[in-house]
Order: structure tokens, then sequence, then C-alpha cells
């Protein structure tokens, strides 16, 4: 599959065009921002550890009945995806209180939560990503119908149940992890983008040792070794 021109460019891949109208090639960026971009760094060879990190959780979920865009890895930084038109929406799912849910909440950090929390955010970086209800999606058009709405969320709590027992046999907490969902060519709503400690919070299950983008977002040291060991324990 040739890699023709640049569609789009974001915090962590970038999208080109294909000799396929249906297909799209991401690749995947050694950036990394936080913040809203507001703190940037790079690190080599990171974006190639979410591409690799990614395949396998795409090919799981895809293994379990859930529908993604993923189509085939073309090389460690390279995704073959079909093209999908991105609802701007970010996906929440919490399984254990920390970051900013401990600041809106006042939960204690670690805290497990009763239930996994299902959160909305309105994909938008000149608002912040402001959080959103089920009325706030419908106002501004972002998903127009309860229908929509609720597939969403049932599908982020199939996703979240299938990657809390992967990890776990990989030693790992899923502490919490923000996915999107686009609209295929037959407007059926597919999980898109991806699933990497970009994305996901992941705790070792023993010591609670952070093993995502908390490293850089705290200045914690350097996330590649983290990432590594991520890939190389759900290999």
């Amino acid at each position: 599959m040739e890699k023709l021109t640049l569609l789009y460019e974001g915090k962590g891949k970038k999208l080109y065009t294909t000799n396929d109208a249906n297909r799209v090639i991401a690749e995947f960026k050694d950036d990394l921002t936080a913040f809203n971009a507001h703190k940037k760094g790079s690190e080599a060879g990171k974006g190639s550890l979410n591409c690799q990190i990614s395949s396998i959780l795409f090919k799981l979920l895809e293994k379990n009945n859930i529908k993604t865009h993923f189509v085939e890895m073309l090389d460690c930084y390279n995704m073959l995806c079909k093209k999908v038109k991105i609802i701007p929406l970010e996906v929440v799912v919490r399984n254990i209180a920390t970051g900013s849910l401990t600041k809106r909440l006042g939960i204690k950090d670690g805290e497990k939560l009763k239930f996994p929390l299902v959160e909305f955010y309105y994909k938008n970086d000149l608002l912040n990503d402001p959080i959103l209800n089920d009325e706030h999606c419908k106002i501004i058009n972002i998903v127009d119908n309860d229908k929509d709405i609720n597939y969403i969320k049932d599908y982020a709590r199939k996703i979240n149940d299938i990657l809390i027992s992967f990890f776990m046999e990989k030693n790992l907490k899923l502490v919490d992890f923000k996915i999107e969902f686009g609209r295929d060519e037959n407007n059926e709503i597919i999980l898109s983008d991806e699933i990497s400690p970009d994305s996901c919070r992941l705790w070792d299950k023993d010591t609670n040792k952070k093993m995502d983008k908390d490293i850089f977002r705290q200045s914690l040291g350097n996330v590649s070794d983290a990432y590594k060991e991520v890939l190389n324990r759900i290999k």
C-alpha cells in the first residue's frame, strides 16, 4: 500500500492517503505532549512502541468482536487503517481514581471506583477539551441521538472489560484510558485512533509503578523504557 499525501497531523500521528480511497496510513510520531500541548518533548522510538502496542491491542479487540479501524501493521511506525470520519469526542473510561478525577471530585488518588466511569470530552484544543454530558453532545451535534450515545458507552465498557482482563494477565492494572470512535464508509461507528501507553494509564500490578505517559507529565524519567516493558509483557 503506497503512502501518498499528508491528510492530517495530530499530536501523536500523521495520517496519509493511499491508492485505496477507503484506506489511510497512520504514521506514529516520536513526539510527546501533555496538558493540551503546553508541555512538549520527544523520545526516539516512542512512536514505534505505540504502533506495535496499538496493533496488538486492536487485534485482541477484533478477536473479541470489537470493530476497529485497524487493518494491519505495515512496519513498526506505520499502520494501515480504514478511513473514518472521526467523531470529535474523547471517551474516557476510569477504573481507578487519579489525575483530573481526583482534582475535580476529591477522590483519593489510587482509590478503586465503585464501577467503571465513562466520561465524554469535546475533542477541541481551542476549548481545552471540556467535559460533556449526553445533552451537550446532542446540542452541539457531536452525537445527535441517544442510540448512538448509548452504543458508544456500551462499546467503551466492553472494551474496558476485555482490556482489564488482558492487562491483569500481564501483571498490569488498567487505571483509565481514552479512546476515539469514527464512522466508516457505511456510516457504522467503529473504534479508531490508538490504544497505547500514550492514551492509557497502566500501573504495575504489584508495585503501582507508572508505565505510561504520566512519566512524561510528571517528569519521572524516560517513557520509552516503560513502553518497552509494556510491549514485552503483552507480546
